[in-house]
């Protein structure tokens, strides 16, 4: 899925600086113009394709983080589980030796 959002994404930046030098060449009739408008256009395709791919790091980065921190969580979940299951058997066994003392 991401080569065919990054193939669609650099036709659109070709089709885009082809799209200007047509546009500028048929206008003005001047190279000049034309080359240095073709120049603005690749590197504002170049531009829009590079915050593409930042953002697609980005995204990835948010995701594993986000995967990291369940991970962690769950781990932490079960160990307090297990520490106040711990806890409660404690618990249990003091209040049935006082049980016992008070019945004796």
């Amino acid at each position: 899925m991401d080569e065919r959002n990054s193939t669609r994404d650099i036709l659109l930046a070709v089709i885009l600086v082809i799209s200007t030098l047509v546009m500028v060449v048929r206008l003005w009739q001047d190279w000049i113009v034309a080359l240095a408008t073709g120049v603005m256009m690749i590197s504002l395709a170049g531009l829009i394709l590079s915050l593409c791919r930042k953002f697609e790091n980005l995204e990835n980065s948010v995701n594993e983080r986000d995967r990291n921190m369940r991970q962690n969580l769950e781990q932490l979940s079960a160990e307090i589980n297990e520490k106040c299951d711990d806890m409660s058997a404690e618990v249990n066994e003091v209040v049935s030796s006082i049980a016992r003392r008070i019945y004796r």
